[in-house]
């Protein structure tokens, strides 16, 4: 009896000890941070984590952008938020693989500018249809592309350039990170509008592309502002103008490219989210809302700052409107040059 009594006791302090836990975990789980806009994790209000997925390999600007906003967005979502890496054709595995997901909320897309170009670049029929087969969610970054080179070529600004490639034609040489993005597309279209041409030579990414601009292999070179910010900081290399709408913070002295005589010229590089065509509007809002809250964090922006990015949440019509006017710019574009994917 003795030994059934102590049992029972032990099973009893058991259970208190459970009930204690369980409390103990639920009440410090609004120290998470931002608790009251949490949706919950627990009983029936729990939810599956949700996929985001970048079409590129680990440790690029997409992929760090991805994992920023997945340490940020379970705090306004209440779920896990789980970059997946699915990289190959220049990003169409990983785009078209969203693009078939179930539109059920338990998958998003993180994606730059290729989103678009890669499309009208496509030798065969298009793995996706960037306007058909998505829903926007927000745009996330913007980063200007620019025109870069070495600190000592004696080039002061892009009318120098200019300059240089109308007195040698087709010499003139330009890296860029890669055949058919769009960076190599935004250079083809200064040059036409500039009426010069020049000599491209395709890099396997945009830091190979500025390396080459450093080491004199070529004469200049169009990339993000990511893979460049180091070395003009330390003088290295000069930015004879930015892609932006407006001058770049981090670049106050250096001109825009419309500035320097090409009215409306843009060349960015964004990073944007999208979700499967077919998402409910309830979801694609919920995301959106989480997205411009994480976006107006201070941490978040000054992250993606020092990356060389500027945080721009916008409304999914504002990214709509955005994809309805790129696809049929770089489509053209493509047409004309003649350009294609490797």
């Amino acid at each position: 009896m003795s030994d059934a009594r102590d049992d029972s006791r032990l099973a009893a302090r058991r259970r208190v000890l459970r009930s204690l836990a369980c409390a103990g975990a639920l009440s410090a789980y609004p120290a998470l941070g931002h608790a009251k806009q949490l949706v919950p994790f627990f009983g029936k209000s729990a939810r599956k984590p949700v996929r985001l997925v970048v079409p590129f390999a680990a440790g690029g600007s997409t992929d760090i952008i991805a994992r920023i906003l997945a340490a940020y967005l379970p705090d306004y979502l209440g779920q896990p938020v789980i970059v997946e890496n699915r990289a190959g054709a220049g990003g169409n595995i990983g785009v078209a693989s969203v693009a078939k997901a179930e539109p059920d909320g338990g998958t998003l897309l993180l994606v730059s500018s290729s989103f678009v170009t890669n499309p009208a670049l496509a030798r065969e029929r298009p793995a996706y249809d960037p306007i058909r087969d998505f829903v926007p969610v927000s745009l996330v970054a913007s980063s200007p592309d620019v025109i870069a080179v070495r600190a000592e070529s004696g080039l002061s600004t892009l009318a120098d350039l200019l300059r240089e490639a109308g007195a040698r034609p087709d010499t003139l040489s330009y890296a860029t990170p890669g055949n058919g993005n769009s960076v190599h597309l935004a250079a083809e279209l200064l040059w036409r509008r500039a009426g010069v041409s020049a000599l491209h030579v395709p890099y396997s990414g945009a830091a190979p592309a500025v390396m080459a601009a450093l080491g004199a292999q070529v004469d200049c070179a169009f990339a993000a502002l990511p893979a460049a910010q180091a070395y003009l900081a330390d003088g290295r290399l000069r930015a004879l103008a930015a892609g932006s709408a407006q001058r770049w913070p981090g670049l106050p002295d250096v001109p825009t490219i419309a500035e320097s005589g090409f009215a409306d010229f843009r060349s960015e590089t964004i990073q944007a989210l999208f979700a499967p065509a077919g998402t409910p509007p309830a979801l694609r809002d919920r995301f959106n809302k989480a997205i411009v809250e994480v976006l107006g964090r201070n941490p978040v922006r000054k992250q993606l700052r020092g990356l060389g990015f500027s945080a721009v949440a916008s409304s999914p019509e504002e990214l709509a409107s955005r994809v309805a006017e790129e696809v049929p710019k770089w489509a053209s574009i493509a047409s004309q040059t003649g350009i294609s994917a490797d």
